[in-house]
C-alpha cells in the first residue's frame, strides 16, 4: 500500500509534520468531495492548484500538547513533539509527531500519529494512520477511509464503522507506547540537555547510572589503559580533539572503501564495534580526567586510582548534563574529545613501538661509517685498483647525511604552505605554456594540475630531497629511520598527499598540531620535513 495516499494534503500543517519525519511527499490529485457524516458540516477545500492554503483558525503546538475543546472549531490540530487532542469540530487533519492523537469530535480529513497511538471515537472523513503506534476505534468511530497501523495493531469496538481497508503493518515487535520518549523530548531535548529531574525520566537516569557502573568496572579492570589515555588528554588536548573530528569524518569514507572492495564488507561490523568501544572508553577517560581535576583542587599530591576518579567525576558530569543547552553541548563535545583521546593514544603507542624497534640514527651512522674505509683496504690488499671503491662513496655518505638531517628543526605549517604555494604557481605556469588541461578551478583542470603536481613532487623528493618551493625556504624531506629517500617512499608520499587533501585538507592542517610537524602523508610514508641551516646546499 502506498502510504503517501493515506493522508490527503488538506492542511499545510499536516504536510509540514510529514516533512519533519522525512516521509517523501508526492502530490495527490484532489479526490471527489465527500459529504459530511450526518450533515454535521460541509468540508472546506484547503488545497488549491498544488499549493497550501493557510488559514489562521488552526491549533498548533510545538513542544507541548495541542488541545481543541468540545465547543471549539478549527481547520487543523497539529502537535509537534506533543499529543494532539480534539473534542471539537476539525475541518481538516489532526496530526501529532512524537505524541498521541485522540479524536472524539468530527474530523473532516485524517487523524494521524507519527511515533504515537491514535484513538478515534467520532466520525472521520479521511484515513486513520499510526506510524510506530497502535490504532484504537471506539463505539462512535466512523471512518470513511482506511485504518492503518504501521508497526502496531488495530483494535476496534464492534460498533465502529470502517468504510475502507483495515491493515496492521506490524514488524517483529510493535510499539505499545512512547510515553517514555515523549517525556524525554519535552523535558530534555527541547531544553538542550541529556537529563532532567522530571517525571517519566526514571529510565534515562537508570541508563546513566548503569553506564557509570560500567565505567567504574572498566576502570578497575584496565587502570593502566585509562591512565595512559588520561595522560594523552593532559598533554595533547588539541591534538586529541582534532583526532576525534578526523575519525568522525573519515569513518563514512572508510566504510565506503571497505564496501567497494567487497571482501572488506566482512570487516565493517568489526570496525563499527571497534568505534563503539573506542567511544565508550573515551567517555570513561573523560570522566576519570574530571575526577582527577577535582581531586587536584584539594590535594595535588594524592594519587587517585582510576575507578575512584570515575566515582568522583561521574556524578558531577551527570549533574552538568541537566543544565539546559550546556548539557547537550557537553555530551557531544566530550564524546568527540573522548574518541579522539583513544585514537591519538593508539597513534602514540604505534609510534613508540616503531621507534623502539629501530636503532637510533646516530648508532646507524656509526655502524655504517667504517664500511667505506674497510672496503678500499681489502681491495688494495687483493690488488684491486683504489679507484674501484669510488662508486661506493656517494651511497655510503648518503646514509650519514640523511641521519644528520633528522637533528635539524622541523618545518612548521606556514612555511610549508608557502613552499607548496610556490610549487603550485610554478606548475600552473608550466602547464599554461606547454599544455592546456583547463583552468585550475574546473574539474578536469584541477585533476590534471594535482596529478602533475604529485608527479613533480615525487621526482624532486627523490632527486633533490626538496621541491623548488622547498629549496627556496631551505626545506628538506627526510625519512624518520635515517635512510636515504628512495623511489617507493617518494611515490607513496606523493600519492598520500591526495588523502591529506581529500577531507577538507585536514591532512595538511595536521602539521600545525602534530608535535613532529608531520602531515598525514608524512606519517604514511615515514618522513619528516626539516629546515636546513643556512650554508647547507640543497642543490
Amino acid at each position: 500500500m502506498n502510504l503517501q495516499r493515506l493522508i490527503r494534503p488538506r492542511a499545510w500543517l499536516a504536510g509540514f509534520a510529514w516533512l519533519i519525519v522525512l516521509v517523501p511527499w508526492a502530490h495527490c490529485e484532489e479526490p471527489g468531495a465527500m459529504s459530511a457524516p450526518d450533515g454535521i458540516y460541509e468540508r472546506e477545500s484547503m488545497h488549491r492548484h498544488g499549493r497550501w492554503h493557510h488559514d489562521q483558525n488552526s491549533v498548533v503546538a510545538i513542544g507541548h500538547d495541542a488541545l481543541l475543546a468540545a465547543d471549539g472549531r478549527a481547520d487543523a490540530v497539529v502537535a509537534i513533539l506533543g499529543s494532539a487532542t480534539s473534542a471539537g469540530e476539525v475541518a481538516d487533519a489532526v496530526v501529532s509527531i512524537l505524541g498521541n492523537t485522540r479524536v472524539t469530535g468530527p474530523v473532516g480529513d485524517s487523524a494521524v500519529a507519527v511515533l504515537g497511538n491514535v484513538y478515534v471515537d467520532s466520525p472521520v472523513n479521511g484515513n486513520v494512520v499510526a506510524v510506530l503506534g497502535d490504532v484504537e476505534l471506539g463505539a462512535q468511530a466512523q471512518v470513511s477511509g482506511d485504518v492503518v497501523a504501521v508497526g502496531g495493531v488495530v483494535s476496534r469496538d464492534p460498533s465502529a464503522i470502517v468504510h475502507g481497508n483495515q491493515q496492521s503493518l506490524g514488524f517483529a515487535t510493535h510499539v505499545h507506547g512512547i510515553d517514555w520518549l515523549h517525556a524525554w523530548v519535552q523535558h530534555c531535548l527541547l531544553y538542550g540537555r541529556m537529563l532532567a529531574f522530571a517525571p517519566g525520566l526514571g529510565w534515562a537516569w537508570s541508563l546513566a547510572l548503569i553506564c557509570l557502573a560500567l565505567y567504574v568496572l572498566t576502570a578497575a579492570l584496565c587502570p593502566h589503559a585509562v591512565e595512559r589515555c588520561r595522560q594523552t588528554l593532559e598533554n595533547y588536548p588539541l591534538q586529541s580533539l582534532l583526532a576525534g573530528l578526523l575519525t568522525i569524518l573519515a569513518t563514512p569514507v572508510l566504510f565506503v572503501l571497505l564496501c567497494i572492495t567487497v571482501i572488506g564488507i566482512l570487516a565493517v561490523p568489526f570496525v563499527g564495534l571497534a568505534l563503539l568501544l573506542a567511544d565508550f572508553f573515551g567517555k570513561l577517560v573523560i570522566v576519570a580526567w574530571l575526577g582527577h581535576r577535582i581531586i587536584k583542587l584539594f590535594s595535588a599530591t594524592t594519587p587517585l586510582p582510576p575507578y575512584l576518579a570515575v566515582l568522583i567525576g561521574g556524578p558531577l558530569l551527570l549533574l552538568l548534563y541537566t543544565v539546559p543547552v550546556l548539557g547537550m553541548i557537553l555530551y557531544k563535545l566530550l564524546g568527540l574529545l573522548g574518541l579522539g583521546v583513544v585514537v591519538y593514544t593508539m597513534l602514540l603507542v604505534v609510534r613508540a613501538h616503531r621507534a623502539a624497534s629501530q636503532p637510533p640514527p646516530a648508532m646507524a651512522a656509526t655502524s655504517a661509517a667504517p664500511a667505506p674505509a674497510a672496503a678500499p683496504q681489502a681491495e688494495i690488499a687483493d690488488g684491486a685498483a683504489p679507484g674501484a671503491s669510488a662508486g661506493l662513496a656517494p651511497a655510503a655518505r648518503a646514509a650519514p647525511a640523511a641521519s644528520a638531517a633528522l637533528a635539524y628543526p622541523r618545518a612548521g605549517f606556514w612555511i610549508r604552505m608557502g613552499a607548496l604555494l610556490i610549487d603550485v604557481i610554478l606548475i600552473g605556469i608550466l602547464l599554461s605554456f606547454t599544455w592546456h588541461p583547463g583552468p585550475f578551478g574546473s574539474p578536469s583542470g584541477t585533476r590534471w594540475h594535482l596529478l602533475v603536481l604529485a608527479s613533480y613532487g615525487a621526482l624532486m623528493w627523490k632527486l633533490k630531497g626538496a621541491t623548488i618551493g622547498g629549496i627556496v625556504f631551505d626545506l628538506q624531506v627526510v625519512r624518520v629511520d635515517g635512510r636515504p629517500l628512495d623511489w617507493p617512499t617518494a611515490i607513496v608520499r606523493a600519492l598520500s598527499c591526495f588523502l591529506s587533501l581529500f577531507i577538507f585538507g585536514l591532512g595538511f592542517i595536521w602539521i600545525a598540531v602534530d608535535h613532529e610537524r608531520q602531515a598525514w602523508h608524512d606519517k604514511i610514508a615515514g618522513t619528516v620535513v626539516v629546515r636546513v641551516p643556512k650554508g647547507v646546499s640543497l642543490v
